[in-house]
Protein backbone atom coordinates (compact mmCIF):
# COMPACT_ATOMS: atom_id res chain seq x y z
CA UNK A 1 0.00 0.00 0.00
CA UNK A 2 3.08 2.49 0.76
CA UNK A 3 3.99 2.27 -2.71
CA UNK A 4 1.03 3.12 -4.42
CA UNK A 5 0.16 6.02 -2.01
CA UNK A 6 3.22 7.92 -1.91
CA UNK A 7 4.56 7.55 -5.20
CA UNK A 8 2.86 10.35 -7.35
CA UNK A 9 2.23 13.78 -6.61
CA UNK A 10 -1.55 14.66 -6.29
CA UNK A 11 -2.67 15.38 -9.47
CA UNK A 12 -4.88 19.00 -10.36
CA UNK A 13 -8.10 17.34 -9.96
CA UNK A 14 -6.98 15.53 -6.83
CA UNK A 15 -5.72 18.83 -5.40
CA UNK A 16 -9.07 20.25 -5.66
CA UNK A 17 -11.15 17.45 -3.03
CA UNK A 18 -8.42 18.23 -0.46
CA UNK A 19 -9.20 20.93 2.03
CA UNK A 20 -6.58 23.51 2.23
CA UNK A 21 -4.63 21.67 5.44
CA UNK A 22 -3.64 19.00 3.34
CA UNK A 23 -3.50 20.97 -0.19
CA UNK A 24 -1.03 23.33 1.08
CA UNK A 25 2.36 22.35 2.99
CA UNK A 26 1.83 24.56 6.26
CA UNK A 27 3.77 22.57 8.68
CA UNK A 28 6.84 22.22 6.21
CA UNK A 29 6.63 18.67 6.27
CA UNK A 30 9.07 16.43 4.01
CA UNK A 31 7.75 16.38 0.52
CA UNK A 32 7.14 12.57 0.60
CA UNK A 33 5.12 12.53 4.19
CA UNK A 34 3.40 15.72 2.25
CA UNK A 35 2.67 13.67 -0.51
CA UNK A 36 1.64 10.63 1.65
CA UNK A 37 -0.70 12.41 4.12
CA UNK A 38 -2.66 13.81 0.67
CA UNK A 39 -3.06 10.06 -0.39
CA UNK A 40 -4.12 9.05 2.75
CA UNK A 41 -6.87 11.34 2.61
CA UNK A 42 -8.00 11.38 -0.59
CA UNK A 43 -8.45 7.17 -0.29
CA UNK A 44 -10.48 7.64 2.81
CA UNK A 45 -12.84 10.36 1.38
CA UNK A 46 -13.42 8.51 -2.06
CA UNK A 47 -13.99 5.01 0.09
CA UNK A 48 -16.13 5.35 3.37
CA UNK A 49 -16.07 1.69 4.28
CA UNK A 50 -11.82 0.89 3.21
CA UNK A 51 -10.12 -0.22 6.03
CA UNK A 52 -6.59 0.34 6.73
CA UNK A 53 -4.41 -2.93 7.25
CA UNK A 54 -0.99 -1.63 6.54
CA UNK A 55 0.04 1.43 8.53
CA UNK A 56 2.61 0.48 11.16
CA UNK A 57 5.37 0.31 8.73
CA UNK A 58 4.61 3.68 7.73
CA UNK A 59 4.56 5.02 11.52
CA UNK A 60 8.70 4.06 12.07
CA UNK A 61 9.52 5.56 8.72
CA UNK A 62 12.99 7.43 9.37
CA UNK A 63 10.88 10.95 7.69
CA UNK A 64 8.48 10.16 9.74
CA UNK A 65 9.95 10.03 13.09
CA UNK A 66 12.21 13.29 12.12
CA UNK A 67 9.47 15.45 11.53
CA UNK A 68 7.74 13.97 14.48
CA UNK A 69 10.31 14.99 16.81
CA UNK A 70 10.87 18.50 15.12
CA UNK A 71 7.05 18.94 15.64
CA UNK A 72 7.75 18.03 19.56
CA UNK A 73 10.90 19.85 19.55
CA UNK A 74 8.82 23.14 18.50
CA UNK A 75 6.49 22.62 21.24
CA UNK A 76 9.03 22.31 23.53
CA UNK A 77 6.53 21.27 26.94
CA UNK A 78 7.53 19.63 30.41
CA UNK A 79 9.31 16.13 30.95
CA UNK A 80 7.79 13.25 31.37
CA UNK A 81 8.32 11.13 34.40
CA UNK A 82 12.30 10.02 33.32
CA UNK A 83 12.86 13.83 33.91
CA UNK A 84 14.19 14.32 30.38
CA UNK A 85 13.85 17.46 28.54
CA UNK A 86 13.82 18.44 24.80
CA UNK A 87 16.87 20.33 25.79
CA UNK A 88 18.88 18.01 27.27
CA UNK A 89 18.27 15.84 24.38
CA UNK A 90 19.69 18.50 21.81
CA UNK A 91 22.51 19.21 23.73
CA UNK A 92 23.22 15.54 24.06
CA UNK A 93 26.13 14.36 21.92
CA UNK A 94 24.08 12.23 19.38
CA UNK A 95 21.45 12.83 21.38
CA UNK A 96 18.67 13.18 18.76
CA UNK A 97 19.82 10.86 16.40
CA UNK A 98 20.45 8.06 18.75
CA UNK A 99 16.39 8.75 20.27
CA UNK A 100 14.67 8.43 16.11
CA UNK A 101 17.08 5.63 15.35
CA UNK A 102 16.27 3.66 19.07
CA UNK A 103 12.90 4.07 18.75
CA UNK A 104 12.79 3.02 14.64
CA UNK A 105 14.41 -0.16 16.29
CA UNK A 106 11.68 -0.61 18.95
CA UNK A 107 8.92 0.45 16.28
CA UNK A 108 10.22 -2.03 13.87
CA UNK A 109 11.22 -5.22 16.10
CA UNK A 110 7.76 -4.40 18.22
CA UNK A 111 9.14 -4.12 21.40
CA UNK A 112 8.37 -0.32 22.05
CA UNK A 113 6.70 0.02 25.47
CA UNK A 114 5.22 3.81 26.56
CA UNK A 115 6.49 4.96 30.23
CA UNK A 116 4.53 6.21 32.69
CA UNK A 117 2.48 9.68 32.21
CA UNK A 118 3.65 12.02 34.41
CA UNK A 119 -0.10 13.76 36.15
CA UNK A 120 0.25 17.46 36.67
CA UNK A 121 -2.93 19.51 37.80
CA UNK A 122 -3.68 23.26 36.17
CA UNK A 123 -6.20 25.32 37.57
CA UNK A 124 -9.47 25.87 35.82
CA UNK A 125 -11.44 29.40 35.74
CA UNK A 126 -14.27 27.73 38.33
CA UNK A 127 -11.63 27.11 41.15
CA UNK A 128 -11.14 23.51 40.26
CA UNK A 129 -8.47 21.61 39.07
CA UNK A 130 -8.08 19.87 35.46
CA UNK A 131 -6.02 17.03 35.30
CA UNK A 132 -3.35 16.59 32.78
CA UNK A 133 -0.95 13.66 31.56
CA UNK A 134 2.68 14.60 30.23
CA UNK A 135 4.13 11.47 28.55
CA UNK A 136 8.07 11.68 27.98
CA UNK A 137 9.37 13.20 24.83
CA UNK A 138 10.32 9.64 23.23
CA UNK A 139 6.62 8.53 23.59
CA UNK A 140 5.52 11.97 22.03
CA UNK A 141 7.61 11.28 19.59
CA UNK A 142 6.09 8.62 18.69
CA UNK A 143 2.58 9.62 19.51
CA UNK A 144 3.27 12.25 16.39
CA UNK A 145 4.25 10.07 14.47
CA UNK A 146 1.01 7.87 14.93
CA UNK A 147 -0.48 10.97 14.44
CA UNK A 148 0.98 12.16 11.35
CA UNK A 149 -0.45 9.06 9.39
CA UNK A 150 -3.93 8.46 10.79
CA UNK A 151 -4.91 11.91 11.34
CA UNK A 152 -6.04 12.63 7.26
CA UNK A 153 -7.73 9.52 7.15
CA UNK A 154 -10.02 10.18 10.17
CA UNK A 155 -10.06 13.83 9.22
CA UNK A 156 -11.39 12.57 5.47
CA UNK A 157 -14.40 11.79 7.97
CA UNK A 158 -15.02 14.59 10.36
CA UNK A 159 -18.09 16.62 9.28
CA UNK A 160 -18.23 20.42 9.24
CA UNK A 161 -19.73 20.73 12.47
CA UNK A 162 -16.76 19.78 14.27
CA UNK A 163 -13.74 22.46 14.74
CA UNK A 164 -11.59 21.20 17.71
CA UNK A 165 -8.35 20.35 17.33
CA UNK A 166 -8.59 19.65 13.79
CA UNK A 167 -5.98 21.44 10.97
CA UNK A 168 -7.19 24.15 9.43
CA UNK A 169 -9.80 24.91 11.72
CA UNK A 170 -10.06 26.94 14.97
CA UNK A 171 -12.42 28.26 17.99
CA UNK A 172 -13.03 31.18 15.33
CA UNK A 173 -14.46 28.70 13.38
CA UNK A 174 -16.83 27.44 15.26
CA UNK A 175 -17.72 31.04 17.28
CA UNK A 176 -18.70 32.08 13.55
CA UNK A 177 -21.05 29.31 13.01
CA UNK A 178 -22.80 29.93 16.09
CA UNK A 179 -23.21 33.94 15.06
CA UNK A 180 -24.54 32.77 12.33
CA UNK A 181 -26.82 30.26 13.33
CA UNK A 182 -28.50 32.65 15.91
CA UNK A 183 -28.64 35.47 12.98
CA UNK A 184 -30.44 32.68 10.49
CA UNK A 185 -33.08 32.37 13.46
CA UNK A 186 -31.58 29.20 15.34
CA UNK A 187 -32.36 31.10 18.55
CA UNK A 188 -33.02 27.81 20.98
CA UNK A 189 -30.12 26.65 22.25
CA UNK A 190 -29.16 23.37 23.97
CA UNK A 191 -25.81 24.45 25.61
CA UNK A 192 -24.16 20.99 26.29
CA UNK A 193 -21.46 20.23 29.06
CA UNK A 194 -19.98 16.79 29.66
CA UNK A 195 -18.45 16.16 32.84
CA UNK A 196 -14.97 14.49 32.92
CA UNK A 197 -15.09 13.86 28.98
CA UNK A 198 -11.46 12.89 28.55
CA UNK A 199 -11.45 10.99 31.52
CA UNK A 200 -14.16 8.56 30.94
CA UNK A 201 -14.21 7.74 27.13
CA UNK A 202 -14.80 3.92 27.63
CA UNK A 203 -12.06 2.14 25.64
CA UNK A 204 -13.89 -0.55 24.24
CA UNK A 205 -16.51 1.45 21.94
CA UNK A 206 -13.55 4.00 21.21
CA UNK A 207 -11.12 1.33 19.87
CA UNK A 208 -14.64 -0.12 17.92
CA UNK A 209 -14.30 3.53 16.21
CA UNK A 210 -10.60 3.54 15.25
CA UNK A 211 -11.60 -0.03 14.03
CA UNK A 212 -13.75 1.40 11.69
CA UNK A 213 -11.09 2.25 9.50
CA UNK A 214 -8.09 0.83 11.19
CA UNK A 215 -7.48 -2.84 11.05
CA UNK A 216 -3.30 -2.98 11.04
CA UNK A 217 -3.46 -5.08 14.52
CA UNK A 218 0.07 -3.23 15.20
CA UNK A 219 -1.41 -0.14 15.34
CA UNK A 220 -4.16 -0.77 17.64
CA UNK A 221 -2.00 -2.50 20.13
CA UNK A 222 0.10 0.51 19.79
CA UNK A 223 -3.30 2.57 20.38
CA UNK A 224 -4.35 0.56 23.46
CA UNK A 225 -1.08 0.49 24.98
CA UNK A 226 -1.34 4.42 25.05
CA UNK A 227 -4.81 4.06 26.39
CA UNK A 228 -3.52 1.97 29.31
CA UNK A 229 -0.14 3.53 30.27
CA UNK A 230 -0.25 3.62 33.56
CA UNK A 231 -0.09 7.39 35.39
CA UNK A 232 2.13 8.55 37.81
CA UNK A 233 1.38 11.08 40.54
CA UNK A 234 2.31 12.14 44.10
CA UNK A 235 0.61 11.64 47.05
CA UNK A 236 0.28 14.15 50.31
CA UNK A 237 3.20 12.95 50.79
CA UNK A 238 5.34 13.52 48.00
CA UNK A 239 5.87 9.78 47.11
CA UNK A 240 4.83 9.01 43.74
CA UNK A 241 1.98 6.63 42.98
CA UNK A 242 0.68 4.77 39.89
CA UNK A 243 -2.41 3.25 38.93
CA UNK A 244 -4.08 2.07 35.06
CA UNK A 245 -6.72 3.77 33.84
CA UNK A 246 -9.83 1.74 33.06
CA UNK A 247 -11.38 4.43 30.81
CA UNK A 248 -10.15 7.88 29.03
CA UNK A 249 -7.61 9.45 27.39
CA UNK A 250 -5.04 11.47 29.24
CA UNK A 251 -5.31 15.22 28.38
CA UNK A 252 -1.79 16.51 27.03
CA UNK A 253 -1.06 13.45 25.00
CA UNK A 254 -0.13 13.95 21.46
CA UNK A 255 -2.57 11.55 20.03
CA UNK A 256 -5.57 12.15 22.49
CA UNK A 257 -7.34 15.05 21.04
CA UNK A 258 -7.69 13.12 17.61
CA UNK A 259 -9.03 10.02 19.53
CA UNK A 260 -11.44 12.21 21.67
CA UNK A 261 -12.91 13.76 18.21
CA UNK A 262 -12.75 10.81 16.38
CA UNK A 263 -15.55 9.57 19.46
CA UNK A 264 -18.07 12.19 19.69
CA UNK A 265 -17.46 12.47 15.44
CA UNK A 266 -20.23 9.47 15.81
CA UNK A 267 -22.54 11.54 17.92
CA UNK A 268 -21.81 14.60 14.80
CA UNK A 269 -23.55 11.51 12.48
CA UNK A 270 -26.02 10.54 14.28
CA UNK A 271 -27.22 13.63 14.72
CA UNK A 272 -27.29 14.56 11.14
CA UNK A 273 -28.18 10.78 9.88
CA UNK A 274 -31.20 10.45 12.42
CA UNK A 275 -31.24 12.86 14.66
CA UNK A 276 -32.10 16.13 15.48
CA UNK A 277 -30.53 17.49 12.53
CA UNK A 278 -32.97 15.39 10.26
CA UNK A 279 -36.19 15.68 11.69
CA UNK A 280 -35.80 18.72 13.64
CA UNK A 281 -33.64 21.08 11.28
CA UNK A 282 -31.75 21.88 14.01
CA UNK A 283 -28.03 22.95 13.58
CA UNK A 284 -24.75 21.24 16.08
CA UNK A 285 -21.74 23.29 16.48
CA UNK A 286 -18.71 21.21 18.09
CA UNK A 287 -15.53 22.24 19.84
CA UNK A 288 -13.73 18.94 20.91
CA UNK A 289 -15.56 17.99 24.24
CA UNK A 290 -17.76 21.50 23.87
CA UNK A 291 -21.11 21.31 21.78
CA UNK A 292 -24.21 23.47 21.64
CA UNK A 293 -27.39 22.35 19.57
CA UNK A 294 -29.11 25.27 17.55
CA UNK A 295 -32.40 25.15 16.24
CA UNK A 296 -35.91 27.20 15.77
CA UNK A 297 -37.71 25.62 19.18
CA UNK A 298 -35.99 22.73 21.69
CA UNK A 299 -38.56 20.49 23.14
CA UNK A 300 -38.47 17.32 25.08
CA UNK A 301 -37.71 15.35 22.20
CA UNK A 302 -34.31 16.72 21.54
CA UNK A 303 -33.58 16.62 25.17
CA UNK A 304 -34.56 13.14 25.21
CA UNK A 305 -32.05 12.35 22.18
CA UNK A 306 -29.22 13.45 23.78
CA UNK A 307 -29.77 11.97 27.04
CA UNK A 308 -30.22 8.78 24.62
CA UNK A 309 -27.73 9.31 22.52
CA UNK A 310 -24.93 11.11 24.81
CA UNK A 311 -24.99 9.22 28.55
CA UNK A 312 -27.06 5.67 26.88
CA UNK A 313 -25.32 5.12 23.57
CA UNK A 314 -21.75 6.74 24.07
CA UNK A 315 -21.48 5.91 27.66
CA UNK A 316 -20.79 9.48 28.78
CA UNK A 317 -22.07 11.65 31.62
CA UNK A 318 -23.70 14.93 30.76
CA UNK A 319 -22.83 17.67 33.66
CA UNK A 320 -26.87 18.68 34.42
CA UNK A 321 -25.33 21.62 36.65
CA UNK A 322 -24.23 23.33 33.67
CA UNK A 323 -26.01 21.59 31.04
CA UNK A 324 -29.19 24.09 30.05
CA UNK A 325 -31.50 25.69 26.99
CA UNK A 326 -31.80 29.08 26.73
CA UNK A 327 -33.85 31.13 23.55
CA UNK A 328 -31.37 34.00 22.52
CA UNK A 329 -33.47 36.62 21.01
CA UNK A 330 -33.20 40.42 20.97
CA UNK A 331 -36.00 40.45 23.14
CA UNK A 332 -34.56 38.26 25.75
CA UNK A 333 -31.67 39.37 28.45
CA UNK A 334 -30.28 35.60 28.40
CA UNK A 335 -26.80 35.17 27.08
CA UNK A 336 -24.90 32.10 25.77
CA UNK A 337 -21.51 31.31 27.08
CA UNK A 338 -19.43 29.18 24.55
CA UNK A 339 -15.44 28.99 24.18
CA UNK A 340 -14.66 31.72 26.54
CA UNK A 341 -17.13 34.05 24.65
CA UNK A 342 -20.60 35.69 25.33
CA UNK A 343 -23.33 35.46 23.09
CA UNK A 344 -26.23 38.58 24.05
CA UNK A 345 -28.27 40.51 22.41
CA UNK A 346 -27.34 44.69 23.50
CA UNK A 347 -28.07 47.97 23.10
CA UNK A 348 -26.72 50.38 20.70
CA UNK A 349 -23.83 52.60 21.29
CA UNK A 350 -25.71 54.94 18.67
CA UNK A 351 -29.26 53.57 18.02
CA UNK A 352 -31.01 52.55 21.68
CA UNK A 353 -33.98 51.48 20.30
CA UNK A 354 -32.46 48.78 19.06
CA UNK A 355 -30.71 45.20 20.28
CA UNK A 356 -27.88 43.69 18.36
CA UNK A 357 -26.04 40.12 18.79
CA UNK A 358 -22.82 40.74 20.66
CA UNK A 359 -19.85 38.20 21.42
CA UNK A 360 -17.75 39.42 23.68
CA UNK A 361 -15.21 37.81 25.92
CA UNK A 362 -17.07 36.27 29.08
CA UNK A 363 -16.63 37.57 32.55
CA UNK A 364 -15.37 34.35 33.58
CA UNK A 365 -12.53 35.14 31.19
CA UNK A 366 -11.68 37.90 31.71
CA UNK A 367 -11.41 37.33 35.25
CA UNK A 368 -9.20 34.13 34.91
CA UNK A 369 -6.59 36.68 32.93
CA UNK A 370 -6.70 38.84 35.67
CA UNK A 371 -6.09 36.02 37.88
CA UNK A 372 -2.98 34.77 35.79
CA UNK A 373 -1.65 39.00 35.77
CA UNK A 374 -1.79 38.64 39.70
CA UNK A 375 -0.23 35.14 39.46
CA UNK A 376 2.72 37.00 37.45
CA UNK A 377 3.15 40.14 39.56
CA UNK A 378 2.80 38.62 42.91
CA UNK A 379 4.94 40.44 45.23
CA UNK A 380 7.12 36.97 45.60
CA UNK A 381 8.33 38.09 42.02
CA UNK A 382 9.71 41.36 43.05
CA UNK A 383 13.71 39.91 42.48
CA UNK A 384 12.48 39.63 38.89
CA UNK A 385 13.98 42.70 37.09
CA UNK A 386 11.21 45.10 35.63
CA UNK A 387 11.65 44.76 31.73
CA UNK A 388 11.50 40.87 31.59
CA UNK A 389 8.12 40.98 33.91
CA UNK A 390 7.31 43.61 31.10
CA UNK A 391 7.79 41.21 28.82
CA UNK A 392 6.09 38.57 30.79
CA UNK A 393 3.28 40.69 30.46
CA UNK A 394 3.46 41.23 26.93
CA UNK A 395 3.74 37.84 26.02
CA UNK A 396 0.44 37.50 28.41
CA UNK A 397 -1.54 39.91 26.73
CA UNK A 398 -0.50 38.97 22.97
CA UNK A 399 -1.94 35.74 23.92
CA UNK A 400 -5.27 36.52 25.27
CA UNK A 401 -5.53 39.24 22.40
CA UNK A 402 -5.42 36.36 19.70
CA UNK A 403 -7.69 34.25 20.52
CA UNK A 404 -9.97 37.32 21.95
CA UNK A 405 -10.08 39.10 18.66
CA UNK A 406 -13.27 38.02 17.51
CA UNK A 407 -16.33 39.78 18.29
CA UNK A 408 -16.78 42.93 20.65
CA UNK A 409 -13.97 43.37 22.65
CA UNK A 410 -12.89 46.84 23.06
CA UNK A 411 -14.42 47.26 26.90
CA UNK A 412 -12.70 43.54 27.71
CA UNK A 413 -9.53 44.77 26.51
CA UNK A 414 -9.93 48.20 28.69
CA UNK A 415 -10.50 45.86 31.82
CA UNK A 416 -7.25 43.85 31.24
CA UNK A 417 -4.94 46.70 30.62
CA UNK A 418 -5.84 48.66 33.61
CA UNK A 419 -5.42 45.90 35.77
CA UNK A 420 -1.92 45.50 34.41
CA UNK A 421 -1.15 48.65 34.49
CA UNK A 422 -2.34 48.50 37.87
CA UNK A 423 -0.58 45.60 38.94
CA UNK A 424 2.40 46.60 37.36
CA UNK A 425 1.97 50.03 39.23
CA UNK A 426 1.78 48.15 42.79
CA UNK A 427 5.06 46.14 41.40
CA UNK A 428 6.97 49.32 40.79
CA UNK A 429 6.25 50.50 44.35
CA UNK A 430 6.69 47.79 46.57
CA UNK A 431 10.20 47.57 44.80
CA UNK A 432 12.30 49.21 48.03
CA UNK A 433 15.75 47.75 47.65
CA UNK A 434 16.09 49.07 43.52
CA UNK A 435 12.85 51.87 43.41
CA UNK A 436 11.97 52.50 39.77
CA UNK A 437 9.66 55.06 39.69
CA UNK A 438 8.52 57.55 36.68
CA UNK A 439 10.99 60.78 35.91
CA UNK A 440 9.11 64.11 37.45
CA UNK A 441 6.04 64.72 35.09
CA UNK A 442 5.52 61.54 33.91
CA UNK A 443 2.57 59.19 34.91
CA UNK A 444 2.75 55.70 35.49
CA UNK A 445 1.10 54.65 32.55
CA UNK A 446 3.45 56.58 30.18
CA UNK A 447 6.57 55.51 32.28
CA UNK A 448 5.31 51.76 31.62
CA UNK A 449 3.93 51.90 28.17
CA UNK A 450 7.20 54.56 26.58
CA UNK A 451 9.95 53.64 29.13
CA UNK A 452 9.53 50.01 30.37
CA UNK A 453 7.74 48.75 26.84
CA UNK A 454 4.17 47.77 28.30
CA UNK A 455 2.30 46.54 24.92
CA UNK A 456 -1.48 47.54 26.06
CA UNK A 457 -4.37 45.52 24.09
Amino acid sequence: MESRLHNKRATTEEAQELPEAFAVNGKGLPEKLFMLRQKLYLKAKREPKFRYYTLYNLIFRSDVLEAAWKTVAGNDGSPGVDGVTIEKIKTTPGGVEELLAALQQELQTKTYKPRAVRRVYIPKPDGRERPLGIPTVRDRVVQTAALLILEPIFEADFQDCSHGFRPGRSAHDALEQVRQNLRWGYTAVYDADLQAYFDTIPHDKLMKCVERRVTDRSVLHLIRLWLKTPVQERDENGRPTQHRPTSGTPQGGIISPLLANLYLHWMDVRFHRDGPGRWGGARLVRYADDFVIMARFIGSRINTWVDETVEGWLGLTINRSKTRVIVLTPESDESLNFLGYSFRYVWGHNDRTKRFLSAYPSAKAVTHRKAKLREATDHRRCHVPVTKLVKTVNRQLRGWANYYSFGFSRWAYRSVNWYAIDRLTIHLNRRSQRACRPPAGMSYYQFLTRRLGLELL
